[in-house]
């Protein structure tokens, strides 16, 4: 291969590889400082347990009894007693569990299940977060078909902008916390149970920046652009599919980005009230009951890792969708 060849070969590489520390050494630097913070912060968090702990296996601790130490600040503590630092950091039901604990916890109840056969086992967080994910995925669907339809009706119909709009907005004031136990309840005394009250209280969530992510999709074209339809005298409906529409796509995906991490946020939630037994709204709950810390932050490790895989697969879609509108290169 001659040297001309191999030069373009050579820059396409480079740049690659460039392109790829400039994505991956930022996060990369990023995640290493939360990590090093959150080590940092279990000290304090932990240390007058771990003192506890200390004294009553016969450890001689400064100040000497728990109740001397309650008023001290855990800052103080640890300056008093640096050697029982590292005790913070594998308690077995701290304040503020150490990274390495939630990601053995998250191995634990995932990976080594998988491994072992038991991966929709009702220990693991793998059959948990496919509760929670069919709860997500359907108020998702329905938030978002609802918020669309309600957008298209805004734009195109000044009664419903200046009706309907204002009672959207008043909606997202409600406290989700307030009002996803009214929906249970109202629901169950109807007969309705399971997977729907639940998936209702997401597409409440989820159809709201849906909504309003379409209304400025839609109303998005220019009037020069409004004008030239006009003129070759295109009919509302071929003005929305061949203009507004399109126009509308990079807003729907964004807002549909936000959408899927409400309706998760609103799973969850619907599982809270409901005394669940299943979903990782659930496993959140019961660690509450019992204390289990290591338990809840993983959970919403599950929960926060699914959201990303979410949002990531909407991403995609996306980029490729877009690509074939001729919208991104």
């Amino acid at each position: 291969m001659s040297d001309a060849a191999i030069a373009p070969a050579a820059g396409g590489f480079g740049a690659g590889a460039r392109a790829v520390r400039d994505v991956v050494l930022p996060v990369f630097v990023v995640v290493a400082v939360i990590v090093a913070l959150w080590y940092v912060a279990c000290v304090p968090m932990n240390i007058k347990e771990a003192l506890t702990q200390a004294e009553r296996g016969g450890a001689v601790i400064n100040p000497e009894g728990a109740r001397e130490r309650r008023d001290m600040s855990a800052i103080g503590l640890v300056f008093k007693n640096p050697s029982y630092a590292a005790d913070t950091l594998n308690q077995e039901r701290p304040r503020l569990p150490a990274p390495h604990q939630v990601g053995r916890e998250l191995w634990k109840t995932t990976g080594a299940m998988v491994l072992t056969g038991r991966g929709f086992s009702k220990r693991s967080l793998i059959y948990h977060g496919w509760v929670t994910l069919s709860a997500t995925v359907l108020g998702f669907v329905i938030g978002t078909v609802a918020g669309v339809g309600l957008a298209i009706g805004i734009v195109h119909s000044r009664v419903m902008n200046m009706a309907v709009m204002p009672w959207a907005i008043a909606s997202q004031t409600i406290p989700i916390l307030a009002i996803a136990p009214m929906i249970i309840v109202v629901l169950n005394s109807i007969g309705v149970t399971g997977l729907l009250p639940k998936a209702l209280i997401s597409a409440y969530l989820s159809f709201f920046p849906v909504a309003v992510g379409m209304v400025k999709g839609l109303r998005s074209p220019d009037n020069m652009q409004l004008d030239l339809l006009s003129t070759y005298s295109a009919s509302k409906s071929e003005t929305f599919w061949k203009l507004r529409l399109p126009s509308s796509m990079p807003y729907f995906f964004t807002s549909m980005k936000i959408a899927m991490a409400a309706s998760l946020v609103g799973a969850i939630v619907g599982e809270l009230p409901t005394g669940a037994v299943r979903g990782l709204g659930a496993r959140l709950l019961a660690g509450s009951y019992y204390g289990q810390t290591v338990q809840i932050w993983a959970a919403l490790f599950a929960a926060a890792i699914l959201a990303a895989v979410l949002v990531g697969m909407i991403g995609m879609l996306q980029r490729v969708t877009l690509k074939k509108m001729g919208m991104v290169h």
